[in-house]
């Protein structure tokens, strides 16, 4: 009985994520190169602007001679200081005072600022964002404030307990790749930079040819498109973005790093693999491993580790997503007297199992299951189908992933899982990291 409703469940499931979710958009371009995506959906008044701009942590300013890490996320504050148009500071009091919201964050690949408002404000939310590509204001004030913002939100983040950890799997994984450097940055580099490599910077990646602008939610389309003209048609086109790093040697050998965190109290064992980027048919596969190995509390590793045999606080398996290259990691915390290779043994056990048979049929559809399950949420809302829809085609290369992307995860067999295990997961292709408390001497 059981099994017949946890197929019947699965069905359901299935029939959903297929019919549910088709998200229709249609497409346009500039003759400046900025591209545009429009989504329809009159179920309620609001509407949400996006840019999505090609350039992220890996995209290093300054110069050879004087590299200077964080500038993408750097620019993510900067660009809300104002333009010639909009005050210093005023930006966010305009979009809150019309019943707005705004947002942006950075990645090492790529930076995205939107807006939601009440779709009766969908041109003055379009005036907003092309002044951030036509008209910044980039002065030594709002760099030395945004400086001091940058400096705080790297005190709150990155010096918590165990703030560090992707700055350390970075470090350790890449030697020469820009993923090396934390996407915020180091500090020094952010207080020897000059205004002339800050706009140097803007004029190199901050144009229409390198971004995709994203207008869903309640709009009639044929104004928007003429909205969109209006206000971005005058943005002049900007240098073709070239791209040219250094490439990464296989690990062959196991590789052994210490990092040290004076902000925790418990260590951490952590073993990261380079593996490949997020648009690959591997990187999907990889989704599922981390899945299976912890994805929840029916997860193996967290049955094994946790529940059944009380030797971690906390353990986990992430596949993190990058456009060159993914991390995958292992990630545990200790209980009690248990050592680190203690737990990292344990794991390997894992992956080793993985590696040498077929993952169950019962597990394989649960977690298609959960996939199916993530499908439907990530579209499930505006703001999760307008931050799709720009990724896909900026970082993906295409759109209708929207829709599709969830065959690809319905196309993985146990036998693909096994060899994608194989292929990546074996001790001798990763970094084993010991995160430890830092004493005072350290």
């Amino acid at each position: 009985m059981k099994k017949g409703l946890f197929t019947l469940a699965a069905f359901v499931l299935a029939i959903f994520a297929t019919n549910a979710q088709e998200v229709k958009f249609e497409e346009f371009d500039l003759d400046n190169g900025l591209h545009v995506i429009l989504h329809q959906d009159n179920t309620a008044p609001v509407v949400i602007t996006s840019v999505m701009f090609n350039v992220g942590g890996k995209d290093v300013g300054g110069s050879p001679e004087a590299p200077r890490t964080g500038f993408a996320h750097f620019f993510e504050h900067l660009l809300f200081e104002g333009t010639e148009n909009i005050g210093r500071g005023e930006y966010a009091k305009i979009v809150l005072a019309n019943g707005g919201t705004l947002n942006a964050n950075t990645s090492q690949d790529r930076t995205y600022y939107y807006d939601i408002f009440p779709s009766n404000k969908l041109e003055l939310a379009l005036w907003l964002e092309s002044e951030r590509m036509l008209h910044p204001v980039i002065d030594q004030v709002g760099v030395d404030t945004q400086n001091e913002v940058v400096k705080e939100e790297k005190r709150q983040r990155y010096e918590s307990p165990y703030g560090k950890i992707f700055e350390t799997l970075g470090k350790n994984l890449f030697k020469v790749h820009p993923y090396k450097d934390p996407n915020i940055g180091f500090m020094e580099d952010l207080d020897a930079s000059t205004i002339e490599e800050f706009n140097t910077y803007f004029e190199d990646y901050y144009s229409p040819n390198n971004a995709v602008l994203v207008v869903a939610g309640d709009i009639d389309p044929s104004e928007t498109k003429e909205l969109v003209k209006k206000y971005f048609s005058e943005v002049k086109r900007g240098p073709e973005v070239v791209r040219n790093f250094p490439k990464e040697q296989p690990i062959t050998v196991t590789e052994n790093a210490k990092a040290f965190d004076k902000n925790i109290q418990i260590p951490a064992i952590l073993a990261a693999y380079r593996t490949p980027g997020f648009g690959t048919r591997d990187a999907y596969i990889l989704d599922m491993i981390s899945s299976y190995l912890s994805g929840g509390k029916s997860s193996v590793l967290y049955k094994k580790l946790v529940d059944n045999q009380k030797q971690a606080l906390a353990v986990q398996a992430v596949n993190i997503p990058q456009m060159d290259h993914n991390i995958f990691a292992l990630f545990a915390l200790p209980l009690g007297d248990v050592t680190l290779g203690n737990l990292l043994t344990e794991m390997d056990e894992e992956i080793s199992k993985m590696q040498n048979e077929l993952i169950s049929e019962r597990d394989h559809q649960k977690l298609v299951n959960q996939f199916e399950n993530q499908f439907v949420n990530a579209n499930a809302s505006i703001e999760g189908i307008a931050e799709s829809l720009a990724s896909y085609y900026l970082l993906y290369g295409d759109v209708n992933l929207i829709n599709k992307e969830i065959e690809i995860y319905r196309g993985i067999t146990r036998e693909d899982i096994q060899a994608v295990a194989q292929k990546y997961l074996s001790p001798n292709q990763r970094v084993e990291i010991e995160y430890l408390p830092q004493k005072d001497e350290q």
